[in-house]
């Protein structure tokens, strides 16, 4: 029987490559100050000799820090988040840091070396995805992450922690069509991402389970913030056959409905029913209060925390494909349709 063959030395990873033993180093160190070319050529051959990385030694508790990554900020549904992942974050002693990516869904390769510069315990990705190559990098540091409110179908191997996007459409679609609704328009959010294209389906499967026809005319776009819906509910409000009732993506969106019927002299909920979804803090203090569905936005962000540092603590997680109950909560915005 051969003898089992030795694991290769960086110096010899560094000679069938052609770079220096420095040059190696770098790459299994993360560092920025190596061209892109040249470290995808270290990569394959450490992955090709199946090259051990050694694994840091973990932070003694309370030392380290999270990346905390945000496709966009700026609304309270991000506060939402940022708050469940701080307070379980502050449990553990460990610090956060925020990243914002311009409304991108894939981080530029700028972020990831600054990431690595420091680099983390765990990243947190909300509504975005790594690509491969970064994922291996990160890996190869031994950098957990976890995805929040994914915008697209993960891998496999990847960890995740969303709601239930499809339920949460049908509940609020069901509410209006058992209130006696029949033309039920609703605002999307962004087509790019898996929880919007998720909702409009339960609205969808909704409607046809009570026999009413899906009308494509009544399906409007948005981005999930106030101005994108109001100029959705203007378009849908202003029509001759308008709609008795609206289900908007988010509740930003609602709450720019909310204000196009009152800008035309419509009603809520007299003329036109308006449902939300995200149930943030402000939905209760709109007037009329907002019916809407609760997505459990801060308790995501605690998940995913707890997730993120017991991998970084070389646990592995009982389940790494969480996805939270939805609830519908129903106030004052939603009512019978008006009589013909």
């Amino acid at each position: 029987m051969s003898a089992p063959r030795s694991a290769p030395t960086i110096a010899q990873i560094a000679r069938e490559v052609g770079v220096s033993v420095p040059t190696v180093s770098k790459v299994l160190n993360g560092r920025s100050d190596v061209a892109p070319a040249t470290r995808a050529r270290v990569e394959e051959a450490l992955d090709r000799h199946s090259y051990r990385r050694r694994r840091p030694g973990i932070p003694p508790t309370g030392a380290g820090l999270i990346d905390l990554v945000f496709h966009r900020l700026g609304s309270t549904w991000s506060l939402e988040i940022i708050r469940g992942v701080e307070d379980t974050a502050a449990a553990g002693r460990t610090s956060v840091i925020l990243s914002e990516l311009g409304g991108q869904h894939r981080p530029p390769r700028t972020w990831l070396e600054t990431t690595l510069a420091r680099p983390p315990l765990g990243v947190l990705l909300v509504a975005s995805q790594l690509t491969e190559a970064q994922q291996r990098r990160l890996t190869s540091r031994s950098v957990p992450f976890v995805v929040i409110d994914t915008d697209g179908e993960p891998p496999p191997d990847v960890p995740t922690v969303g709601s239930d996007n499809w339920n949460g459409g049908l509940a609020a679609t069901r509410h209006l069509v058992e209130l006696g609704h029949r033309r039920v328009a609703a605002i999307s959010g962004p087509s790019d991402m898996l929880c919007s294209r998720a909702r409009i389906d339960g609205y969808r499967s909704a409607l046809e389970s009570a026999g009413i026809a899906v009308d494509p005319s009544l399906v409007d776009s948005g981005n999930f913030y106030v101005e994108a819906g109001y100029a959705a509910a203007r378009r849908l409000l202003d029509r001759a056959n308008r709609p008795t009732a609206i289900f908007a993506g988010s509740d930003m969106q609602a709450i720019g409905a909310l204000r196009a019927a009152q800008d035309i002299g419509l009603r809520v909920p007299d003329d036109v029913s308006v449902v939300g979804y995200d149930d943030l803090p402000l939905a209760q203090w709109t007037v009329p209060a907002l019916t809407t569905v609760r997505q459990p936005l801060a308790e995501m962000g605690a998940t995913a925390t707890r997730m993120v540092l017991e991998l970084a603590a070389g646990s592995t997680p009982a389940v790494t494909r969480v996805n939270l109950a939805t609830e519908l909560v129903v106030r004052e915005s939603t009512a019978p349709p008006p009589p013909t």
